[in-house]
């Protein structure tokens, strides 16, 4: 698993991770606003999902303790990390900028 994580980051060279959960209302007002994220963004960033309850190392191994999380790679470097709802523009603007 943690190989496979490590070469994800490094598969793109921008890479926003989403830290949820299922049971999580923030998660599920989250998922929409990725999905337009991508829309608008195409290829110029990789979303990933990361479920916390499947992933529990994965998690404590980045300090993950509330949900949503997101964090941003940009050339396998972390650049940017948030934990709640961040709005569509205000992501978009993050990721351009980084």
């Amino acid at each position: 698993m943690k190989s496979s994580f490590s070469q994800i980051l490094n598969s793109h060279p921008k890479v926003l991770i989403d830290f949820f959960a299922t049971w999580c209302g923030p998660c599920k007002t989250l998922g929409p606003i990725l999905e337009q994220v991508k829309d608008e963004m195409g290829d110029a960033v990789k979303i990933i999902k990361i479920d916390v309850d499947k992933n529990q190392p994965l998690a404590n191994k980045y300090q993950v303790r509330g949900v949503p999380t997101m964090i941003l790679y940009k050339e396998g470097k972390q650049v940017w990390r948030q934990s709640g709802v961040v709005q569509k523009e205000d992501l978009v603007q993050k990721i351009k900028s980084a």
